[in-house]
């Protein structure tokens, strides 16, 4: 059973998508939160897999609240779907880089939002192809933030990064492009086992908790250039 708590300032949102989730079988409400504090709160107390966090709320916002899960070694296990009205908000990109695993618009139909939560508890990272060329791009180009903000292994060419493998490089970039592991792995005629074990170093070696991060990683530290100007990128 995955346990989602909703974290938005309206009411009215909060309840249909209750309604939603608790109508599927894998999955369980077990706390509603109009604020980060208090969204905070509900997960130490319930252990939820995820919080689906709207990103603009009154007091401590849904990034503030994104960090303070991320950075709490007791929940290494929950996993944030930031909720936006616009896609293209660059609060996104440091909701990504506090430790969010991806984003989805307000907007989205019923089935999309089930799959991301279900996505998220998983461990893979909501980006699709077109988010990770338009959004993350774009405002990583435009030094959004500055030196990368709390993303460990952020900064152009670190020691971390230099301590990837070349084989461990490629597949990070064929992850900044938004491609699962099936999808890499056809791409590089091996097997999708041995692409996860190569993911899995690579978020070792960079301190990255999940695939979003390893996004963000890629691009700030220039291994990957905006608007696809590296293969695959």
């Amino acid at each position: 059973m995955i346990r989602v708590v909703l974290a938005d300032d309206q009411a009215l949102l909060r309840s249909a998508f209750r309604v939603l989730v608790d109508s599927e079988a894998d999955m369980e409400v077990v706390g509603e939160a109009a604020d980060g504090d208090e969204a905070v709160a509900l997960v130490r107390e319930h252990g939820a897999d995820v919080v689906l966090m709207d990103i603009r709320m009154p007091g401590t916002d849904g990034l503030a609240a994104t960090r303070a899960l991320s950075t709490d070694p007791e929940l290494t296990d929950v996993h944030v779907v930031i909720l936006t009205t616009f896609e293209a908000d660059e609060y996104v990109v440091g909701a990504l880089r506090a430790g969010a695993s991806g984003f989805l618009g307000k907007g989205a139909e019923p089935g999309e939002l089930l799959s991301a939560i279900r996505t998220a508890a998983q461990g893979e990272a909501l980006l699709s192809p077109a988010a990770t060329k338009g959004l993350i791009a774009r405002f990583l180009a435009q030094g959004d933030g500055g030196s990368g903000g709390d993303l460990p292994g952020a900064g152009a060419e670190s020691s971390r990064l230099a301590a990837l493998t070349a084989r461990e490089r490629e597949v990070l970039t064929q992850v900044a492009a938004g491609l699962s592991n099936d999808e890499i792995a056809d791409r590089l005629d091996v097997s999708p086992l041995t692409i996860k074990t190569h993911v899995n170093r690579t978020m070792a070696k960079l301190g990255a908790r999940d695939r979003a991060q390893l996004v963000v990683a890629a691009y700030e530290s220039g291994l990957v250039r905006p608007y696809g100007s590296e293969p695959g990128a």
